[in-house]
């Protein structure tokens, strides 16, 4: 599919993590966009990337309808984030803002939609030695309180219906764990908990992880939505290479100054205190997430990988920026933001 620089592709989500990236990309290649944000998000960001904007929100059809006109592609990044919270807000927002986003576009004519979705839609599988791909089946041994993954897929069904009954062409990206610059969400807390003492592996650390940085799955979700190859595909956007789960702790712990992670719980212990977490905090009606949830045990801990060797193969892709580059340079834009602190990292976060 052509795609000229007039041509306007709308974002959602485009002030979290990945939809911030979504938009950078987009512009580098000198992309129109024009992203959807709420009154009160924090655009600062945005608007250092020359960017129009449409006031509104997935939950309000009407609001998507204005932003929508004239929309070529729209990339639906905005979802409800988190493994903790009431369902309700998991419908609202993921699937019910879907599927607003699926009516709005398909009524204003939008060419393509590019939907963002997560490997956790495969379920919460686990096995020493398994490995996935775009073709395992969706929603495999998810626990009642699931709420993320049982959200996201009910999206992706929607998405597949606007796609089967012609109403849109879609390219559905998988992405796993995700890090990068912006990174608002994990990257303190894991900090905080290496500077503490309190940071332990789960198991012993050798299983590989999926672990994507932002910037490459963004590019992932422009590849699949500006190609004919991506029509009615999902592609799994998971990995920037080989790392292990002690890897990437230690890469984080080496570029705080901090001592490699000593410590380590069994897998089968984290996830039962887990679910004791998860049980007290459902019980007593809890609005901050507890200590850690199976999803989190699972996410860190598990043996079974999700292969990337579909887009790789159709579409060409890559990872620009790799683990030894990226992962640095997140804690140094961390540092920057929230510490004003600029140490040597060998790689400016712009490069990454």
């Amino acid at each position: 599919m052509e795609i000229t620089d007039q041509d306007i592709n709308l974002v959602t989500g485009a002030s979290g993590l990945l939809g911030s990236h979504v938009v950078e990309q987009l512009r580098r290649r000198g992309r129109r966009v024009r992203a959807l944000v709420r009154p009160t998000t924090d655009t600062t960001w945005l608007r250092t990337q020359g960017v129009e904007f449409a006031e509104g929100d997935i939950t309000d059809r009407a609001s998507l309808e204005r932003a929508c006109a004239g929309v070529k592609v729209v990339y639906h990044v905005a979802a409800r984030v988190g493994d903790w919270g009431p369902w309700r807000e998991f419908q609202e927002i993921t699937i019910d803002g879907t599927q607003n986003v699926i009516d709005a576009a398909a009524g204003a004519g939008v060419e393509r939609m590019l939907h963002i979705s997560s490997i956790s839609v495969y379920g919460h599988v686990d096995g020493k030695g398994l490995v996935l791909d775009e073709s395992a089946p969706l929603g495999r041994c998810l626990n009642k309180w699931s709420y993320y993954s049982r959200a996201k897929v009910a999206a992706e069904a929607l998405v597949w219906e606007a796609h089967r009954s012609g109403r849109l062409k879609v390219s559905i990206i998988r992405p796993s764990w995700l890090y990068g610059p912006r990174d608002r969400a994990t990257l303190s807390r894991m900090i905080t908990a290496i500077r503490r003492g309190k940071t332990k592996l789960i198991g012993d650390g050798s299983n590989r992880l999926n672990l994507v940085h932002a910037g490459n799955a963004a590019e992932a979700a422009i590849m699949a939505a500006e190609s004919d190859k991506g029509i009615g595909q999902a592609y799994n956007a998971s990995n920037d290479g080989e790392i292990t789960q002690a890897g990437y702790f230690n890469a984080i712990a080496r570029a705080i100054g901090e001592p490699p992670i000593g410590k380590n719980v069994p897998y089968k212990v984290a996830r039962t205190a887990a679910f004791l977490f998860e049980l007290v905090g459902h019980l007593f009606g809890l609005k901050k997430p507890p200590l850690v949830t199976r999803y989190s045990v699972w996410l860190i801990g598990r043996h079974s990988f999700f292969e990337t060797e579909k887009i790789r193969r159709d579409l060409g892709w890559s990872s620009s920026v790799s683990y030894e580059q990226g992962i640095p340079a997140a804690v140094a834009w961390y540092l920057q933001e929230h510490e004003s602190v600029a140490p040597d990292v060998g790689v400016s976060t712009a490069q990454a």
